[in-house]
């Protein structure tokens, strides 16, 4: 076994690596950039090096200094953990022409994997089932074009080095093609240096199930169940689950064969996943292999018992394979939920930030937080946005999933926007909840299809939850109230129920949700917390209380509980089925300036200019793109909010601009 090992990565994998090294006595090396050097895995590591500035390309996207690191402190083999160097033939093969060991495949098995129309053509001669589609060396967009009309629409458009949705498209129909052509191609090759492009059949609802597959340098092989990676966004994974909800014993083995059988075609060694599309109909196809441990790799580990990364130091060292295939036993049900700094009602644009609160949920047998980051740290622009990954176990899925829901409730973070109410929503709606009994509606377009549920928007809300937000803002007010101008306890000016001389007492909220404003007007009756609330032509009659951070609240007669977090005045209050996220606007006193003369559009955070779509002082539609700005690894189209005209551009293609600056100024011609 290792003495030594080098951790070619950051956050919760390097993290989650040393974890284990420890538990097995090996020390580890982690490496840092400039924004990593405080970081968490460089405090766990028995020692670090640094190695560059900030953006990746400059540190971790860097294999020589990287090799130079491991020789320089005697580390005997590298760690790639995932993304990064992870799948970079180049780098193995580097590795291997030093001495170092590289814990994941031989070269040839990640070059056979790199591309994924050179993966599919090998998994045809396999005879492992692929979806139709067009995996051909010609990249002209005729060539293409022809290719996507003979298969049909819809369709996927995907770069053959891809990866984590990069690089992908959907085209509807063919008046699409060319400009989601562009589109992936371009992102493409900002991500991978590669635009090369393969063509696929879109299945309509599809679901995406993945085998864990595991094979050591002595010819042996075993696969350790299915996870389900359906609930996605933007082609990311967004809630994994293992085993799959509803899938029958039959299939899981053919799936896992299937795998093995893909595994073995190219003389694979150590930890990968093979990736299935699984049709409505039962039918699965081959989407692609991936060859290195995957984000949600902690549900195979809490449905198997076993370590993966263990498994993967055992094998590298070339040990035989701890188990075999009979001696593997599936025991209840696991979710991971990745927790992300980013914004779900605005179509879940990245956030950073401090995170000046951070408290997950207490770890337990059936609780585990994987994260690279504490109170304090800095969520940066340079690096994916994950604060941490939220994996529960139980018997079956129902109690996993009432532990996910609690365990989310229990997650408090302060400083940045964050998906945790999203996944609250995801993960206590109906139609999830009772998954394993769907066979139409639990696919790759959950989120799609049931947005009008995850998503609040000011057309659909329900009038209740506004008055339940009104009910708790003014709790909350009560609450935190300072005492001033009187220390007399009967003076009206102490008093919590919005009293005026010769007045009602009663007061107008401003309540901002789904980015809308709403006035909803609070009566207060006396001092135990009775209040009428109007909300448009809706009344309610309420009562509350808090007891800690529950509220206990009756509207019309309906009394229910509600959990509460707040960060000054942004709250989410987490009720039965679903989770409420929204602002509090407080009372405008004309301390600020109201210059509205800059009509530009601010950037959302710090990024890159990719291309500008329009020249200015040209007419464009509302919803059309003018620009596109690529920020935390993804492309933002910044759009027109109405028809109007772009007077001009504030930057140019590749400048570097700052959140919050103004990029564009822009004049309407309708409202």
């Amino acid at each position: 076994m290792f003495n030594k090992i080098l951790i070619a990565n950051r956050g919760e994998i390097a993290c989650r690596i040393i974890k284990t090294a420890r538990k097995m006595a090996i020390k580890t090396v982690a490496v840092y950039s400039d924004a990593d050097q405080h970081a968490l895995h460089v405090q766990l590591a028995d020692e670090a090096i640094y190695i560059g500035p900030s953006p990746s390309k400059q540190s971790y996207l860097l294999g020589d200094k990287i090799l130079q690191a491991a020789l320089d402190t005697g580390a005997e083999a590298i760690h790639p953990g995932y993304g990064f160097l992870s799948e970079n033939a180049d780098f193995a093969c580097q590795c291997q022409q030093q001495g170092l060991v590289f814990i994941g495949p031989p070269v040839d098995a990640i070059k056979a994997m790199g591309s994924k129309a050179n993966a599919k053509n090998i998994m045809q001669q396999a005879g492992v089932p692929l979806v139709p589609g067009y995996h051909g060396e010609d990249q002209a967009e005729e060539t293409l074009k022809a290719e996507a009309d003979t298969i049909g629409y819809p369709l996927l458009l995907k770069a053959t080095a891809g990866g984590g949705g990069k690089g992908m498209r959907t085209v509807w129909q063919a008046k699409e093609f060319s400009q989601a052509l562009a589109a992936a191609k371009r992102e493409a090759e900002s991500s991978f240096g590669d635009d090369k492009m393969l063509v696929e059949k879109y299945l309509t609802q599809p679901r995406h199930i993945e085998i864990q597959v595991f094979c050591d340098q002595h010819g042996d092989g075993v696969y350790l169940f299915e996870r389900d990676c359906s609930v996605q966004r933007r082609h990311q994974k967004v809630i994994e689950e293992a085993p799959a909800p509803g899938l029958n014993i039959e299939t899981r083995d053919a799936m896992g064969v299937a795998a093995l059988q893909a595994a073995n075609s190219i003389g694979y060694v150590g930890a990968g996943t093979v990736e299935f599309l699984y049709d409505i109909d039962g039918s699965f196809y081959f989407m692609e292999m991936n060859t290195r441990l995957q984000v949600e790799h902690p549900v195979t580990e809490m449905i198997t018992g076993i370590d993966l990364v263990e498994w993967q130091l055992r094998i590298a060292a070339g040990e035989t394979l701890p188990l075999a295939q009979q001696q593997l036993q599936l025991n209840g049900h696991a979710f991971e939920a990745r927790i992300y700094a980013e914004d779900p009602e605005n179509d879940f644009l990245p956030a950073t930030g401090v995170l000046s609160l951070h408290q997950p949920p207490l770890e337990s047998r059936h609780v585990r937080v994987d994260t690279g980051v504490r109170q304090g740290d800095e969520v940066s622009v340079f690096y994916d946005p994950m604060i941490a990954k939220l994996i529960v176990w139980d018997e079956d899925r129902n109690r996993a999933l009432q532990r996910l829901s609690q365990a989310l409730i229990a997650y408090k973070i302060k400083g940045v926007t964050t998906n945790i109410n999203f996944l609250y929503n995801l993960c206590t709606h109906p139609a999830f909840i009772n998954a394993a009994d769907s066979t139409t509606e639990f696919s790759t377009n959950f989120i799609e299809q049931h947005q009008q549920k995850l998503f609040i928007t000011d057309t659909d809300f329900n009038p209740q939850d506004l008055a339940l937000a009104a009910l708790t803002t003014v709790l909350q007010q009560q609450k935190t109230k300072a005492v001033v101008n009187s220390n007399d306890n009967y003076s009206p000016w102490q008093s919590n129920n919005s009293w005026r001389a010769n007045e009602s007492h009663e007061q107008l909220l401003t309540i901002i949700l789904a980015g809308k404003s709403h006035v909803v007007r609070v009566q207060q009756h006396n001092q135990h917390q009775q209040f009428t609330i109007t909300v448009a032509d809706n009344v309610f009659h309420c009562t509350g209380q808090f007891q800690q951070e529950q509220l206990i609240a009756v509207i019309n007669g309906h009394r229910f509980s509600a959990v509460i977090h707040s960060d000054n005045n942004d709250f989410s209050v987490f009720m039965h089925q679903h989770a409420l996220h929204y602002k509090y606007a407080t009372p405008d006193t004309g301390n600020h300036d109201n210059d509205a003369s800059n009509s530009g559009f601010n950037a959302p955070m710090n990024g890159t200019v990719i291309s500008l779509l329009v020249e200015p002082n040209t007419l464009v539609e509302k919803d059309q793109p003018l620009m596109i700005l690529e920020a935390m690894k993804m492309e933002h189209s910044i759009k027109a909010p109405a028809a109007g005209i772009v007077i001009e551009f504030y930057c140019a293609t590749g400048d570097l601009v700052e959140g919050g600056v103004a990029l564009l100024a822009f004049e309407a011609t309708e409202e």
